[in-house]
């Protein structure tokens, strides 16, 4: 996931590096890796929709430092999972993909975020864009490690099949669409998001129901509006957006 603008918790415990050892990286998409990191078995737990910032330091002490979503949900032991997606023009995520292997290490601070969080006690509709799924897996991995206590709903939206992230975890709380191309089984033709494709998630949730969409300043945006303009109030609806620094 690119950089993105959050606010630290409120009231919590003030955060430092640390190092973060790989223990697993695995391929999500056509340009995505995910890492697996032992971090401090005493770091405090993440909540899911939160991030941690990584920086990176160059022998001429130079450093560079971006944020990312943790897409695992909250367990002891301090492992995360940090999904990143290789920004060409990047400068942290090409280190990372090209130069980061297990057993390598580099420094991390966080979790961080206060508002963009769900605790697992609120009916919610997730709504992501590309690498804007990130977080919104931790939420759907967490509800279904806490047995499913509230309704949840996701509908995810990627360019194609090589760009969906997560592609085999999505079971039926979840929607998929595709905006560039489809599978030959796939139904719906591509194309953006849609009233219609949102219409039947919202039809299902009640006064109770927080909506979190997460993507590019455009999908974002586009979602959002459409949430509200199907019923949703703008207090019920829970907006993050991403983008290279």
């Amino acid at each position: 996931m690119g950089q993105v603008n959050r606010h630290p918790p409120s009231g919590g415990a003030k955060r430092v590096w640390q190092q973060a050892t790989v223990l697993a990286i695995t391929r999500e998409s056509s340009h995505a890796k995910t890492f697996r990191l032992q971090l401090d078995p005493a770091s405090p737990r993440h909540v899911p929709g939160q991030h941690y910032d990584v920086r990176l330091t160059a022998p001429d002490g130079s450093q560079a430092q971006r944020s990312y979503s943790v897409g695992s949900a909250p367990e002891r032991g301090g492992v995360i999972d940090l999904s990143v997606e290789r920004i060409a023009d990047g400068d942290v995520s090409p280190y990372l993909h090209d130069n980061i292997g297990v057993g390598d290490a580099f420094e991390v601070r966080g979790p961080f975020g206060g508002w963009f969080i769900w605790r697992g006690d609120t009916p919610v509709l997730l709504v992501g864009g590309g690498s804007g799924v990130v977080p919104l897996m931790s939420m759907l991995r967490y509800w279904r490690a806490i047995d499913q206590p509230v309704p949840l709903q996701l509908l995810v939206s990627a360019r194609s099949a090589e760009d969906l992230f997560y592609a085999a975890e999505y079971g039926s709380e979840s929607t998929v669409l595709y905006t560039r191309s489809v599978p030959p089984e796939f139904a719906r033709p591509p194309g953006r998001l849609t009233a219609a494709d949102l219409a039947p998630l919202v039809e299902r949730a009640d006064e109770r129901t927080v909506a979190y969409v997460c993507g590019s300043a455009g999908f974002a945006e586009a979602a959002s509006q459409l949430l509200v303009s199907l019923g949703l109030d703008r207090g019920q609806v829970r907006v993050e957006r991403f983008g290279p620094a």
